[in-house]
């Protein structure tokens, strides 16, 4: 089969041609230096008859697309950008940290600029994604797009909505409301939103909840859907039920009890265990799709890092506020200098994890959207997790909330030596604990953790030091799977921060700069 990039065509040397010419009319029979060929054009929908045929056809994009950006895709994004395009309901099942979000992106971009879908594309993702991963994503790559956030106000989401935009994209829970479900609903229907991106589709796997029937009357009517997790059964074989019902409703049967059945068996009343072979008859339904581990994706750097945005609640976001009038009076008054500096910096970063210290004791600001954020993580990782939290006080309400879904060990300067020894050991060796909460200082020399391919930071710290020397105890001889850094911010001065810990400069003068420049 060769490809006419002049002409557009595919040029296919076929022993039986009307296999081709008598379900395709727009196939043609040619002559090319003196071979009889059969050309059909090369679109996408060419392409998939052929396939549904059993011949190999090259998807079009890999052809005729220039791939915008800052850089060219990486092999396994080219080929999951393609694969997208020629699936109009598919899952991508893609490990977190392989550049799943820039594939989609392409392959959408890809549709709009040859016309293949006329309109607009709805994200629906996890909150603390919406600006750091789908907004920057779009900015850095492709200028010629429009972005909206569905977020905030009922009436700020509803004049976003009606603005227009290229890509929307909106929160899990976002999609609940009433008015702005039937806004996006009739735009669905009607063409004006062609393309729906449910991302981390696993948490849509109760087909009872309100999230997940919200979703359902979005992409019922879409042109194209997909379904985007690096952990479609996060639990057990049935979690699957609900993402295929939303993406491929006619693979699994119409009833749950039906599918719990295929994949599970009966112990007892309450308890049921996975059959042999469930895992097989799963990946048989979850059909199409197209998956890359982290460590088959050779051509990643060995270090990837990712931004996890959140929000804070109004009581960290009035402490924070009023703590930053106050230093930034003090600064203009000449009160705040590089020497003192570093006390309220740390304040503040009290204030974003959700436990500040007082005089008087630990003062609780519930840091909901970001222990969320640490969950969702944690979920989406395939392997074992490390989480770095500056303070103690944050660290100890962190664990105590993660251990209720996962087994957590938690490492700071109050645990003995022979206690961390036994914790490393089991971390390295055994099943459990799948999840490290420690304080980074505690856990930043000579450690080899490589057990663990993610660590997330809660908040960010001072040192570029223990920064570097903490990210070192997964990027060690012996890791053999990609690393991923995952940075959760909430507000601009921690966001300054990763960036200076990134390129190893010190955070000293973060406030000052801030002050001087406003």
């Amino acid at each position: 089969m060769l490809v006419s990039k002049k002409h557009k065509v595919l040029l296919m040397n076929l022993k039986n041609p009307a296999k081709v010419t008598e379900i395709m009319p727009q196939a043609k029979h040619v002559v090319v230096k003196g071979h009889k060929l059969v050309a059909v054009p090369h679109r996408l929908d060419e392409v998939r008859v052929l396939r549904n045929i059993g011949l190999d056809a090259p998807g079009p994009m890999r052809y005729y697309y220039d791939w915008p950006g800052r850089f060219k895709p990486y092999q396994h994004q080219f080929e999951t950008s393609d694969f997208l395009t020629l699936h109009q309901r598919a899952f991508c099942l893609n490990d977190m940290g392989t550049g799943k979000t820039i594939s989609v992106l392409w392959a959408y971009d890809f549709l709009r600029r040859w016309e293949y879908t006329p309109g607009a594309m709805l994200v629906v993702g996890p909150l603390s994604t919406l600006e750091r991963t789908w907004g920057d994503e779009v900015f850095n790559h492709f200028p010629h797009l429009n972005v909206a956030v569905l977020h905030g106000t009922a009436g700020r989401r509803m004049a976003l909505l009606e603005q227009g935009a290229d890509i929307f994209i909106i929160n899990h829970d976002g999609i609940k409301s009433k008015e702005l479900l039937a806004a996006l609903e009739e735009r669905v229907k009607d063409g004006r939103i062609s393309v729906v991106v449910p991302d981390e589709l696993a948490a849509f796997r109760n087909q009872g909840t309100h999230r997940w029937k919200a979703l359902r009357r979005l992409v019922a009517p879409a042109q194209y859907v997909w379904g985007l997790t690096g952990t479609p059964i996060p639990n057990e074989p049935t979690d699957a039920y609900g993402q295929i019902k939303l993406i491929n409703p006619g693979n699994v049967p119409k009833y749950f009890n039906a599918f719990r059945d295929a994949v599970m068996r009966q112990l007892t009343q309450f308890k049921w265990v996975a059959r042999q072979g469930a895992l097989d008859h799963v990946h048989t339904v979850m059909q199409p799709a197209i998956r890359y581990a982290r460590d088959q994706c050779i051509d990643l750097p060995p270090t990837t890092f990712q931004m996890r945005e959140v929000e804070l609640t109004a009581d960290q976001e009035r402490v924070y506020r009023d703590l930053m009038q106050k230093m930034k009076a003090a600064f203009k008054g000449g009160q705040i200098t590089a020497l003192n500096e570093a006390a309220l910096l740390t304040k503040l970063l009290q204030v974003v994890c959700g436990v500040a210290y007082s005089k008087d004791g630990d003062v609780e600001i519930p840091a909901e959207a970001r222990i969320d954020a640490v969950e969702e993580i944690i979920e989406q990782s395939q392997g074992k997790v490390i989480v770095f939290v500056p303070f103690r006080g944050a660290l100890t309400y962190l664990a105590e909330r993660l251990a209720k879904r996962t087994s957590v060990a938690v490492v700071h300067g109050g645990v003995s030596k022979t206690d961390r020894d036994q914790i490393f050991g089991d971390f390295q060796k055994a099943a459990d604990p799948r999840v490290i909460v420690a304080q980074p200082g505690t856990m930043s020399h000579g450690l080899t953790l490589t057990a663990a391919s993610t660590i997330v930071w809660f908040a960010p710290i001072n040192s570029a030091e223990i920064y570097q020397q903490a990210c070192a105890r997964i990027v060690r001889p012996g890791q053999k799977l990609n690393t991923l850094i995952v940075h959760i911010e909430g507000s601009v001065v921690e966001r300054k921060m990763y960036d200076r810990l990134q390129k190893r400069t010190t955070t000293q003068g973060v406030l000052l700069d801030m002050f001087q420049d406003s």
